[in-house]
């Protein structure tokens, strides 16, 4: 009961409350930046997307640590957790610097993965950390190429994206340490997949 009661108050803060970050963002304010509108707009619909990276991060955390019956890796995935609220964070001030908003779905994006998260931790604890893996390494992936497309000018949103995909590839390789099973590639493609249509949504909406 008391897990069940965490689960649904790790939902409620995600979705409805302001996140408070542990740390402070690494987007040094400059106020010499000026960015076009059109810039503007490009960075907030990336910013978005990884905004909704993070509401779904704390519902695979989430849902992982619910399902596992491992008391220790319980504690890994609740600290990821607690970890990925930072970015959560982040994330939430930088939209909201940019003048823009969070994902309208986010309540439909956060139902998503915490099914996949049921689901992975359904299937064991080696094959839980090796969804974890396989998502942190994606989305690190999918990070380096926001650096690539963010607006010369966006300093603060690259410090962000450039302290998460480090931390993305730290969760990924303590996930590998604690055990993880390689994914089969039909798995990973699948991923991949799905991933690319809830970035395409989320910039937009």
């Amino acid at each position: 009961m008391d897990s069940l009661l965490n689960a649904a108050d790790t939902a409620l803060r995600t979705l409805f409350a302001t996140p408070h970050a542990s740390q402070a963002s690494p987007a040094a304010p400059d106020p010499k930046a000026e960015l076009s509108d059109a810039d503007r707009k490009k960075s907030a619909g990336l910013m978005r997307v990884n905004h909704v990276g993070e509401v779904c991060a704390q519902a695979l955390y989430t849902a992982q640590a619910l399902t596992t019956p491992n008391k220790g890796l319980r504690e890994h995935f609740t600290k990821a957790c607690i970890e990925e609220t930072d970015h959560l964070a982040w994330t939430a001030q930088r939209l909201d610097a940019l003048g823009s908003r969070p994902s309208l779905l986010n309540p439909l994006w956060y139902a998503g993965a915490f099914g996949l998260g049921l689901l992975a931790g359904r299937m064991g604890d080696k094959w839980s950390l090796g969804f974890v893996v396989e998502t942190e390494r994606q989305v690190g992936a999918h990070l380096e190429g926001h650096l690539s497309t963010l607006p010369e000018g966006d300093h603060e949103s690259r410090a962000i994206v450039a302290q998460m995909q480090r931390d993305e590839l730290r969760h990924a390789d303590d996930a590998t340490a604690a055990g993880a099973a390689e994914l089969p590639r039909p798995v990973k493609e699948l991923m991949r997949a799905a991933a690319k249509v809830m970035t395409t949504v989320a910039e937009r909406i």
